[in-house]
């Protein structure tokens, strides 16, 4: 018998040049100030010899900044796991003494409002930013050559280069992914390089060191703003306002290098002309610098220009030019590939080489691109003086909170609008102080608010990067009128509403809570943890407020508030609490979540049943489980733990999946299920969780998560899978060329697509009817005859905005998206869609907080 035995591909490490001794090659011939510490002496060991982690990469910046009268140092803010993310401010001496009036000038630039004392104010300003996904270490590492470059170098082109242009460059945009990556990657290293591709350095464990804390992609986060590093980073972006941006990412390690422009059919058609052809000129610079290192790229290809929540188009909505770069990764120190071995030190000689090729551009370019931005925003300028008040009414159906969150996200995104500060009818919808806002078209950021309110069908190219539409009305749960022209007299700058901490009056019997405000979840969770006993309507009501309680006077001008099933009562006689105490105790929670309560004199109401009916439902304390690992989709693991943990404030078990069947699964409520696959859950695990809902647990599982339920007889609903819908396609008449254009079709990359609700379900209470939600995988149930399990289904015409193929659009139609079954004892909650979609899905939301406190009891 004979034995093969395959031998992976091994270098030692001294076969593998590491890059600070390249970069320092190109640097040997230069004028270079040798009294600043390089990357190399501060470390102790060549750059790239090991991953860097974010510490050093400040305490580096810190050095170098104390060294250097080229340098200073700003902050985009921190993390969340309190990281800073320092950016190193690299220009000439005269103009580090003259920061304060640049930034004043480049703060105001959108304005129009750029006077100032100095006429040396206005440099071009590029930003080189690296790393926001934590696995793409490359560029970091480029960053730190880079920084030291420009405040060693003293070559006529680099002193004229700092003399105009402020350089910021930001290492690492995701100081918690990067760190989670560079102990992995460190963790794994041995004395001799190994290249293949199955060695654990180049596969990371679950989640992987792409994601922030709550394992959100940040490069999805510039519109939506949903983690502090995305905060600071936009505010930081408004204060400079820079010309040029370059963002600097790794892909597959099977690729080569990647510039913008991409693919030039799918740039968004709010871009303008002008921006596209600045990226073209650009890109000359780049090939010119990989070319010399003899780097093979491509351009026009696999990346677009679509989305504005990424780095690379966010400037381009903002009156700047974002241009994306993609390293092939080598996820480690070095990683076979068709290309031959992919290296962390080419890596990182490639990011310098464009990030050289960036500035040398710029400076280049410098006219046009000042010209650009100034033209960009002069339009808008004048559209802004032009005195006209035509804009958008705003109302948020679930009150001042989802008010609070746009009014945030407006304000970081330098959008200007104004509070309703008296009732406005418009459109047959009543805009209130409590939940309504005008935005003017008229403002200097009208090409960004276009850019968030857009929503479009139809597309050029039906191939998308990332998602085809993020319209923030359906997102928020918004009622928007486009052309509304309201009178000043009823407009204000400043909110008219807020809720005041209460004293109810003391022969008050109960306090009732509205379950549409949007905080009422986090308010209640807040409760349940003070040990206040809460009940929840299964119908509708309706009451007098206390001083209009005596509903038998026939002259009382006075209409009693209606209320919603699921709305809240708080019983004034609890043993546990005086009922001083327990008001007290409501009140300071409504202010702190600002939640209007009604306090009722009486247990009789004005309709429906009366408040110590058993139509009132108590609410239990939760305690969930998410489960975890290599068998999840991350960024949808990361939303729940995000909705339980920041929003409602939960405590929140997670367990990776080959922990469950070691445990003791009746200890927890509910167990939620993200997208997923769930190949590696054991047959006796499958018992197990079957087990735990006919015991009275209750399971809440999206998209792929159903059809591994369905395959283990836990959920009966039957759910359509990828493979089966795409039996919808046609493929008569195609050439072997159409194969990607049908691939295209056939995927959902993020449509915006309705449902019809079912009310009296309790899953559905408080939530806008229809329901607008974000559709991004290839699912749906086949319809089904058991009464009285289907909460919602796609509504008929279901498409709201975005690219979904006609075939999936009439197979979905009518058809169930929300299910809740009744298995023994227990639920099982089946939602074919992400409803917490990237945690900007407000107006969904809700579908959590009713599955915790109220499926258990129905």
């Amino acid at each position: 018998m004979t034995f093969f035995i395959c031998i992976p591909a091994l270098a030692s490490a001294s076969d593998l040049s590491h890059p600070e001794t390249r970069i320092e090659q190109r640097l040997q011939a230069e004028d270079i100030n040798t009294r600043l510490t390089q990357p190399a002496q501060y470390l102790g060991y060549p750059l790239g010899e090991w991953h860097l982690r974010h510490d050093q990469i400040n305490h580096y910046l810190q050095k170098l900044a104390s060294e250097s009268s080229r340098v200073s140092l700003d902050s985009a803010g921190f993390s969340e796991e309190r990281r800073e993310q320092l950016t190193a401010v690299i220009t000439s001496e005269e103009n580090q003494r003259n920061l304060a009036d640049i930034i004043e000038y480049r703060s105001n630039i959108k304005y129009g409002t750029m006077q100032t004392k100095r006429t040396n104010s206005n440099p071009l300003v590029v930003w080189l930013a690296y790393s926001i996904h934590g696995d793409e270490a490359s560029g970091a590492h480029a960053a730190i050559a880079l920084s030291h470059y420009l405040a060693a170098a003293n070559e006529p082109w680099v002193k004229e280069l700092l003399d105009n242009t402020v350089i910021l460059l930001t290492p690492t945009q995701n100081p918690d992914g990067f760190d989670r990556f560079s102990n992995w990657a460190n963790n794994n290293r041995g004395k001799v390089i190994v290249t293949d591709n199955n060695h654990r350095e180049h596969n990371q464990d679950w989640p992987g060191g792409r994601f922030n804390h709550y394992l959100a992609d940040l490069n999805r986060d510039w519109l939506f703003l949903r983690h502090p590093a995305s905060q600071g980073r936009v505010a930081f972006f408004h204060k400079w306002q820079p010309h040029y941006v370059g963002d600097f990412h790794e892909m597959w390690h099977q690729q080569s290098y990647f510039f913008q422009p991409g693919v030039p059919d799918r740039v968004n058609p709010l871009t303008k002309p002008e921006n596209q052809a600045l990226s073209n000129e650009l890109a000359a610079f780049h090939r010119k610098a990989l070319d010399e290192v003899k780097q093979v790229y491509f351009s026009g290809q696999m990346f677009d220009d679509f989305f504005y929540g990424k780095g690379s188009t966010y400037p381009d909505i903002n009156g700047a030019i974002g241009i994306l770069f993609e390293q092939a990764s080598s996820r480690g120190q070095a990683q076979d590939s068709p290309n031959g071995v992919v290296t962390l030190a080419d890596s990182i000689d490639n990011q310098f080489a464009t990030s050289l090729s960036s500035l040398k551009g710029a400076h280049a370019l410098r006219k046009k691109l000042m010209a650009y931005q100034t033209n960009f925003f002069s339009s808008n300028v004048k559209r802004f003086r032009d005195g006209k008040q035509s804009g958008r009414l705003v109302k948020a159906h679930n009150g001042s909170a989802h008010i609070s969150e746009l009014v945030s996200i407006l304000e970081q995104h330098k959008i200007s609008f104004k509070y309703v500060s008296k009732l406005i009818e418009d459109d047959g919808i009543n805009f209130t102080p409590q939940d309504s806002l005008f935005i003017p078209n008229s403002q200097p950021q009208h090409d960004l608010l276009q850019a968030l309110f857009d929503k479009r069908t139809e597309f050029k190219d039906e191939t998308f990067y990332d998602i085809s539409t993020w319209n923030f009305e359906s997102a928020l749960g918004l009622s928007v009128v486009n052309k509304a022209k309201p009178s000043a007299k009823s407009l204000s700058d400043k909110p008219s509403f807020s809720v005041a901490k209460s004293a109810y009056p003391a022969d008050s019997v109960a306090l009732i809570i509205d379950w549409q405000q949007a905080a009422a979840g986090p308010m209640l969770q807040q409760l349940l943890n003070q040990g206040v006993l809460v009940k929840y309507a299964q119908k509708p009501f309706s009451l007098y407020s206390h001083e209009t309680a005596d509903s038998n006077k026939k002259d009382d001008k006075k209409q009693p508030t209606k209320l919603v099933a699921g709305s809240l009562q708080i019983p004034l006689k609890q043993p546990q609490f005086s009922a001083t105490e327990l008001a007290d105790i409501v009140a300071n929670a409504a202010q702190k979540y600002q939640v209007n309560v009604i306090a009722s004199a009486s247990s009789h109401t004005a309709t429906g049943m009366d408040l110590g009916s058993d139509d009132f439902i108590k609410i239990n304390p939760v305690t969930p489980l998410v489960i975890t690992g290599a068998d999840t989709n991350a960024s949808e693991t990361g939303q729940i733990w995000f909705y339980l943990d920041k929003t409602l404030g939960i405590p929140t078990t997670m367990v990776n999946t080959e922990r469950l069947v070691s445990l003791d699964l009746s200890a927890y409520s509910h167990i939620f299920m993200a997208d997923g696959p769930y190949h590696l859950i054991s047959d006796a695990t499958s018992r197990k969780l079957g087990k735990y809902v006919t015991e009275g647990g209750t399971i809440v599982a999206q998209k792929r998560a159903l059809i591994w339920l369905n395959k283990r007889n836990i959920l009966n609903s039957e759910p359509k899978t990828k493979r089966e819908l795409a039996k919808l396609f046609s493929t008569t008449g195609m050439d072997f060329g159409d194969k990607s254009k049908l691939k295209a079709r056939q995927s959902i990359g993020g449509a915006i697509v309705s449902l019809k609700l079912d009310s009296t379900h309790p899953i559905a209470f408080g939530l806008p009817n229809p329901l607008q939600v974000m559709k991004n995988r290839e699912i749906s149930f086949n319809l089904t005859s058991t009464p009285f399990i289907v909460a919602a289904e796609y509504e008929n015409d279901l498409l709201v905005s975005g690219f979904l193929a006609k075939e999936y659009q009439r197979s979905f139609a009518n058809t169930p998206a929300m299910i809740v079954e009744t298995k023994g004892k227990g639920k099982i909650v089946a939602l074919t869609d992400n409803l917490l979609f990237r945690n900007i899905w407000l107006g969904s939301e809700k579908v959590f907080a009713n599955a915790l406190y109220f499926v258990p009891t129905i």
